[in-house]
């Protein structure tokens, strides 16, 4: 897949000229490319290599953090909006995937809202279509898909079973 044009004059220089980018990466490889930019050698290879929880995030926080944020997002949509609330919520996914701060991320979301519209009828379809590309992205990563008929047990109601009550 081609890159989608993003809203700047051109790509950002961390992403252009392959730097440390902590919100493109992960913490290790941020680390890694760092280290290796800074010409020393990384102390620790453990794999429980993590940034402490005041840095900035890295890729996989901010993806959390986001997929978080937008399924709640969803989940409180109204269940009948306006015109208007409708209008707003698709201008809101069309400014998130031009200024989500992951660059190829950012790309890929756009490609996606290009190919399938967001479906902002009420807070079912939206939360199913936030879904939908949640799970592209696992697919993309190799990460285990979501049910995605649970969307609202898990970001609204709770589990049946009565585990968040």
């Amino acid at each position: 897949m081609g890159r989608v044009s993003l809203s700047f004059e051109e790509e950002p220089s961390h992403y252009k000229e392959k730097k440390a980018c902590r919100v493109c990466d992960d913490f290790r490889s941020w680390r890694k490319k760092k280290t290796m930019q800074d010409q020393s050698k990384l102390e620790s290879s453990g794999s429980d290599l993590q940034a402490p929880n005041d840095c900035p995030l890295d890729t996989e926080q901010l993806g959390r953090s986001t997929w978080s944020f937008l399924h709640t997002m969803a989940a409180y949509y109204p269940e009948k909006p306006t015109e208007t609330q409708k209008q707003d919520m698709r201008n809101f996914i069309d400014l998130f995937a031009k200024f989500y701060p992951c660059y190829h991320c950012a790309a890929d979301l756009q490609e996606n809202v290009k190919a399938v519209k967001p479906d902002v009828r009420s807070c079912y379809t939206l939360s199913n279509w936030f879904c939908v590309q949640h799970n592209i992205v696992n697919r993309k990563l190799s990460k285990p898909e979501f049910d995605c008929s649970k969307v609202m047990e898990r970001w609204r109601d709770g589990w049946k079973d009565g585990s968040c009550d």
